[in-house]
């Protein structure tokens, strides 16, 4: 890992942090932490009404985090647009050292329970596991997925749904499209799929992903690697896509032509704001919308292939 990095601040509203958060990870491919702004106030009366927070990520300084700061700096204008009434400040830059900041957000990440069976333990932190917990040991590092994002707990719940819905195969394939940190993989693995395939385009996502695969000893079930979707050419019962909205349209050709027959598309990392664009992405491809889920300002959908085998 490099000793040098740039840290991207951004001062947004808090009603508006987790979209800016999500913007951010995806941008950098890299963690994002969250800092509330001191309120300097002698009783609740005189706290403003909009508070402030303080969103940020980090790049390593030898990487062009001056052209990821433009496109932060472009969303931030539209979110402005969207919002008229808010206030953005433009994004900062600043030098650290990865020390200084990459172990600080652990005090946030706790034991969560996602769905009917999947518990999700930080390495280190101690819980009571129930007789029928599906336990994952997850340490994300710079990765993206603890399963506590709104976008990561859709995926969960939509892929449990699926995989207790007994359509498919008893041990069906999966692909996990963008998979951070490998939690989606891992859970796929638990909940009982076959052959996985977890891919990312960030070199540094899949080393935390096959570390964490090997922490809850699943590295025989699960491959990872940084293949790019349009060169796959096997199809899988199962596609998970976690990804940006605007890369979910562009690349949806090819995920619905890695589906297999009667298989299922699980899409998140979606604002509600986008799911129409979303929709209308994959309106012409010859799958089947079935169903929105929605979390926040988040949504996820589900599609099958209705084709015949």
């Amino acid at each position: 890992m490099n000793s040098s990095w740039v840290e991207i601040a951004c001062d947004v509203p808090e009603e508006r942090s987790d979209v800016v958060a999500d913007f951010m990870t995806h941008l950098t491919g890299n963690g994002v932490c969250v800092d509330n702004l001191s309120v300097d106030a002698f009783s609740t009366s005189e706290i403003p009404d909009s508070v402030r927070v303080v969103v940020k990520a980090y790049m390593s300084a030898d990487s062009d985090y001056k052209s990821k700061v433009l496109e932060l700096k472009v969303f931030l204008t539209e979110l402005n647009e969207r919002h008229p009434g808010d206030i953005y400040c433009a994004p900062t830059t600043s030098d650290v050292n990865s020390e200084d900041w990459s172990s600080s957000w652990k005090v946030h990440f706790k034991p969560l329970r996602v769905g009917k069976r999947l518990l999700i333990v930080p390495t280190w932190e101690d819980v009571i596991e129930l007789p029928d917990d599906l336990v994952m040991r997850i340490d994300p590092g710079m990765a993206f997925g603890t399963g506590g994002h709104e976008t990561t707990r859709l995926c969960l719940e939509l892929l449990e749904s699926v995989m207790d819905g007994g359509a498919l195969l008893a041990q069906p394939s999966l692909l996990d499209l963008g998979t951070g940190s490998g939690i989606l993989a891992m859970a796929a693995s638990l909940l009982g799929c076959g052959r996985i395939l977890a891919l990312d385009i960030d070199p540094e996502a899949v080393t935390v992903a096959r570390e964490n695969i090997a922490l809850n000893n699943l590295s025989d079930y699960i491959e990872c690697g940084t293949t790019p979707l349009e060169s796959l050419t096997e199809k899988y019962d199962i596609i998970l896509a976690n990804i940006l909205a605007e890369e979910l349209v562009r690349l949806a050709p090819y995920l619905a032509g890695r589906m297999q027959p009667g298989g299922a598309l699980i899409l998140s990392g979606i604002l509600a704001e986008k799911e129409q664009f979303v929709r209308e992405g994959f309106d012409p491809l010859p799958i089947t919308y079935c169903q929105t889920s929605t979390d926040g300002e988040w949504v996820a959908m589900l599609y099958r292939n209705e084709a015949a085998s």
